[in-house]
């Protein structure tokens, strides 16, 4: 009968204490309901004021990720404050799960810093073509841990900001203009300065190569089996590979008509015939 009357009792202690925190689960999950709802207009009201200002695309990505991870991290904080943890012991449990979270995630905090770098210092900006970790692509998106790359292919390239700000950046649009560099050989019986010639003639009618600085040819070098001609040119960074290209394909037609040979590797193999004289037979 004791036994059945203490069961009774932690029933009854059950009972009034779930009575007792009921109230503020029920407030809690309005605060979260309602929180995630602000915060959600919060995010679409700065990003309509990003837009409404001609921000930098990098700072208004990063800073956009920034603000919504911030409004979380203070809404989680106010819900576990009205499930009735105490604000000391919540800064306590905070710091010490901050120095485990911050040995266990160095990575991802050197992503953050390296994101802050990045704008600060602006290697590249969104829209820039970069190459940086082996991937070529445009800059898409810039957040506080990773930079999104769009590649040649359309494939999305996801890098992260550390290994961006503490290694080696291509940014192919820092500057408007590009010199390109095309390398094209011609038989050693061909004649050079008509093959120049061609070529200063190509660029002179393209109207996508800018005339100055003026376009050079120089003979790079005396291959095995070529001359190898360099040829030197300007163009704007959104015409450049369409200027790339028409030079290379009018070079070949050009040359072809003008009978210029464009050797390719090939072996000459020499068959010297052997001659055998046969042992007369010795008696």
């Amino acid at each position: 009968m004791k036994e059945f009357t203490n069961i009774e009792e932690h029933i009854q202690k059950a009972i009034d204490f779930a009575w007792e925190i009921l109230p503020n689960i029920i407030l809690a999950l309005i605060i979260l309901v309602v929180g995630l709802y602000i915060i959600r207009f919060l995010n679409k009201m700065v990003k309509k004021f990003f837009e409404r200002k001609e921000y930098d695309l990098a700072l208004e990505s990063f800073l956009q990720s920034f603000i919504s991870i911030a409004l979380k991290v203070i809404l989680f904080v106010l819900v576990v404050t009205q499930l009735g943890v105490q604000s000391s012991s919540l800064v306590a449990m905070i710091g010490a799960a901050g120095l485990a979270i911050g040995l266990a995630l160095q990575g991802s905090l050197s992503n953050f810093a390296g994101g802050v770098l990045i704008l600060l210092f602006k290697p590249f900006r969104v829209g820039d073509w970069i190459s940086a970790q082996g991937v070529d692509g445009s800059v898409k998106e810039i957040t506080i841990f990773y930079t999104k790359l769009n590649t040649f292919g359309n494939q999305v390239a996801i890098i992260p900001n550390g290994q961006l700000s503490n290694n080696n950046v291509i940014n192919y649009n820092a500057m408007p203009t590009r010199r390109d560099n095309i390398k094209i050989g011609i038989g050693y019986g061909s004649n050079i300065k008509q093959a120049k010639d061609i070529m200063l003639q190509i660029c002179a009618e393209d109207e996508n190569i800018l005339k100055e600085p003026a376009p050079e040819v120089y003979v790079d070098a005396l291959a095995d089996s070529s001359v190898n001609l360099s040829l030197r040119f300007w163009a704007e960074n959104g015409v450049f590979w369409k200027a790339h290209f028409h030079v290379m394909e009018e070079t070949k037609r050009r040359f072809d008509e003008s009978g210029i040979e464009i050797p390719f590797p090939q072996r000459v193999v020499h068959s010297l015939a052997q001659k055998t004289t046969e042992k007369e037979p010795t008696s």
